[in-house]
């Protein structure tokens, strides 16, 4: 196993490739805390305020779709998401395990079964062909996450879906502007969920939203997350059994001010990221992650590349991260595979949902080859903030501490 040596490395001393820091996030000026202080000044904090509402049709048509409504947070967006879909206690939902816990836990939470199924080995995303094995009688929808941004093969996905009567729910908490074949996530399938959580591309320190194109799954979210009301209904009608998961006007007029940023910070992302591919495509044991072709935006989220150990002169994936961190390339390893969290291997976590199952679920017995490589030995992530310089010289720094890494451990 090699180990890093050389006086030139800033793990042992040397100087780091990079001293200043990647760009702040997040990005606000004055019209932020105007924003913030016209809805303070309106008195109407709470539902009713307007700016919820302003946000969500411009949301909405943001993301090519009919219909947004705004929850607390991206985990909520979920849970609202499967029950709006029909869903039921018992029933089945196919979900990757590389993803934050939440795009599991939250079909627990509403006395689902999350049901893993293995990722693509080049994008970390949902794998269409081996969804098939996994359905049952009690499968009801698949929840197809865009990880780091980049979106997941909804061909593919939906063929699937289509074929055994599922709904599609995708996970677009990391993909906010991505779009596939030209139209933007989260309406391609039957329901779209979206995080705003802090270190989102589009965020409000937390919140969250579904949109849709269908004005019944539409109609069951608003309700859902409105206590059971209904929109043509009086204050205190509840024909649906829901939570109060409303955003606050704070944070609506947040959003509809950071909105604007939105696509001029797509733009660099995009930009740094594609020169990032093809300098990172000249080094030997670092595989820029596959886009396919139908991905015409990628959120770039995240940045993430597939490290192999042999091109390193076997040098650990850990140690190679703690390497760069120490040149200023401040990075991480990422997700471990959501079936080895302790919260799925509690049986009484899950007690409720399974008691209605048609078969046992043990999750000490799953196992994803391809998530499991990816978790253990390969992915490496960086940052979306470390994308929205305006010139590739942050980029060109990444380069240079990888390069600084190999030249090290291979001379």
């Amino acid at each position: 196993m090699t180990t890093l040596k050389g006086s030139e490395l800033a793990i042992n001393g040397g100087t780091p490739v990079r001293a200043k820091p990647f760009p702040k996030w997040p990005v606000w000026d004055e019209t932020d805390v105007q924003a913030l202080t016209d809805a303070l000044r309106s008195s109407q904090w709470g539902i009713g305020g307007g700016a919820v509402e302003k946000f969500e049709k411009a949301f909405a048509e943001f993301q090519h779709a009919k219909f947004c409504s705004c929850v607390t947070n991206g985990t909520a967006a979920i849970e609202v998401a499967v029950r709006a879909v029909g869903v039921e206690a018992g029933d089945e939902v196919i979900v990757p395990p590389y993803t934050f816990i939440a795009t599991a836990s939250a079909c627990l939470m509403v006395n689902t079964v999350p049901v893993f199924v293995d990722i693509e080995p080049d994008t970390y995303n949902l794998d269409p062909t081996k969804i098939e094995a996994a359905i049952t009688d009690r499968t009801r929808a698949i929840v197809a996450v865009h990880i780091a941004g980049c979106p997941a093969d909804l061909d593919g996905i939906t063929a699937v879906a289509k074929q055994h009567n599922l709904k599609v729910i995708e996970d677009c908490a990391q993909a906010h502007a991505a779009e596939w074949r030209g139209h933007r996530v989260g309406a391609i399938g039957d329901v779209g969920t979206f995080s705003f959580q802090s270190s989102k591309n589009l965020n409000s320190g937390e919140g969250g939203a579904c949109v849709t194109d269908n004005e019944e799954i539409h109609q069951r979210c608003w309700s859902l997350h409105n206590v059971g009301r209904i929109p043509s209904g009086q204050w205190y009608q509840h024909p649906l059994l829901g939570w109060n998961m409303r955003m606050t006007q704070f944070q609506g007029a947040l959003l509809l001010n950071q909105l604007q940023r939105i696509p001029a910070q797509v733009e660099r992302r995009t930009a740094n990221a594609e020169y990032l591919t093809r300098q990172l495509d000249q080094i030997p044991g670092v595989r820029p992650m596959r886009v396919d072709q139908r991905v015409t935006r990628h959120a770039y989220h995240l940045y993430m590349f597939r490290y192999n150990a042999s091109e390193f002169g076997g040098l650990p994936r850990a140690d190679f991260i703690k390497a760069m961190n120490a040149e200023g390339i401040t990075c991480s390893s990422g997700y471990v595979p959501l079936y080895k969290e302790k919260a799925f291997r509690n049986p009484d976590v899950y007690a409720a949902a399974f008691k209605l199952a048609s078969r046992p679920m043990d999750y000490d017995k799953v196992f994803c080859p391809v998530c499991e490589k990816a978790c253990a030995e390969e992915a490496v992530w960086l940052y979306q903030a470390w994308f929205i310089g305006e010139d590739h010289r942050d980029m060109d720094d990444i380069v240079a501490a990888i390069g600084k890494i190999r030249k090290a451990t291979t001379r």
